[in-house]
């Protein structure tokens, strides 16, 4: 499991140092994980990390305790600036959803459907 782990954040990093160096707007960790991706594809015996990826996937729930954490800490900002907040989160939400929309309605004009 440690050889997996170490091989799972060996690619991470490698994706971060490539982003980070080549001044790429992709984040590292994706690059990492595109990079996994084609790394097992041309060996198969990396695909044994699989056991190790799932085992952490279901787990993953347990990252986003420090994001709670973090909110219960500024609660007293939430207070404050909480209906700014909502209204951008549900804004920029609607806007977005609005923009998906009209990028399909364009994209299915252009190919004629």
């Amino acid at each position: 499991m440690i050889a997996h782990l170490t091989v799972l954040l060996t690619f991470q990093l490698l994706g971060e140092a490539i982003s980070r160096g080549a001044g790429l707007p992709l984040p590292g960790p994706v690059l990492g994980m595109a990079l996994l991706f084609v790394s097992m594809l041309i060996v198969p015996r990396l695909s044994a990390i699989a056991t190790t990826a799932q085992g952490l996937l279901a787990h993953l729930s347990l990252l986003f305790v420090p994001a709670g954490v973090g909110v219960v800490g500024q609660l007293d900002r939430l207070g404050a600036d909480g209906p700014g907040l909502a209204l951008a989160i549900a804004g920029s939400t609607a806007i977005a959803i609005v923009a998906g929309v009209y990028t399909f309605l364009a994209v299915a004009k252009v190919l004629g459907r």
